[in-house]
């Protein structure tokens, strides 16, 4: 009776851990077409894995159904076999993947998440401003692409100024702070519905010149 009490203790012992590891989840992530990201979990000495990808998911039961993904949409670029695997993306659309825990040559656990592939990266680009004199305000338009709303971080390499719901394209802004002198701006971040792109824009230069200085007009008479 003890015996048997110290066995379960055991399997009980051994098999919280992996539950912890492997608990079934739902997480969404989101990449681009033409991207590849890392799928993980933690490792469990003793375990080995098995990753599978699904592009269509009507009446399909995770525990029993092998994955149905074409490589022509999303395939393992290394193995499928070990506790983390890495997944390029070729083709939009919504995915889930799959990994099961064996030990023994029995299933032990599995886990599930979902994957958001879209196909255009949101991005903004400053169109080259006018020339304006000091004092005066700057005005710049940034061109967007990508799904509305969106969001745009401006920078001079100093100041950064947040630009919120913007919900159409142009978009003309006004710097918050007057330039004195000549600057630079740039985007340093741009988001829409899809995601977030941090991928600076080209600078754009924004001549400030200065104020002609007053003179007195003489008239000439005779």
């Amino acid at each position: 009776m003890n015996r048997s009490k110290h066995i379960f203790l055991r399997l009980l012992l051994v098999a919280i851990p992996l539950l912890m590891a492997m608990a079934p989840a739902m997480a969404q992530n989101t990449v681009y077409v033409g991207q590849s990201s890392d799928l993980s979990v933690i490792e469990i000495p003793g375990d080995t894995y098995v990753w599978e990808l699904y592009n269509s998911v009507t009446g399909i039961n995770f525990a029993t159904d092998p994955g149905n993904c074409l490589p022509g949409d999303a395939y393992f670029t290394g193995s499928s076999t070990n506790s983390t695997a890495n997944v390029m993306w070729l083709t939009p659309g919504i995915y889930f993947f799959k990994v099961t825990a064996y030990r023994g040559g029995c299933t032990m656990n599995l886990k599930v998440g979902k994957m958001n592939v879209i196909s255009t990266t949101p991005a903004a680009v400053i169109e080259p401003p006018q020339p304006i004199c000091s004092g005066d305000s700057a005005h710049l338009t940034v061109i967007l692409a990508g799904t509305a709303p969106w969001s745009i971080t401006l920078t001079d390499g100093v100041n950064s100024f947040v630009f919120n719901n913007i919900t159409s394209s142009p978009f003309t802004l006004t710097v918050p702070e007057i330039p004195l002198v000549t600057a630079s701006y740039w985007i340093s971040e741009v988001t829409d519905i899809q995601g977030t792109n941090t991928t600076p824009s080209p600078q754009v230069v924004q001549v400030v010149n200065p104020k002609p200085v007053n003179s007195k007009i003489y008239q000439y008479g005779p």
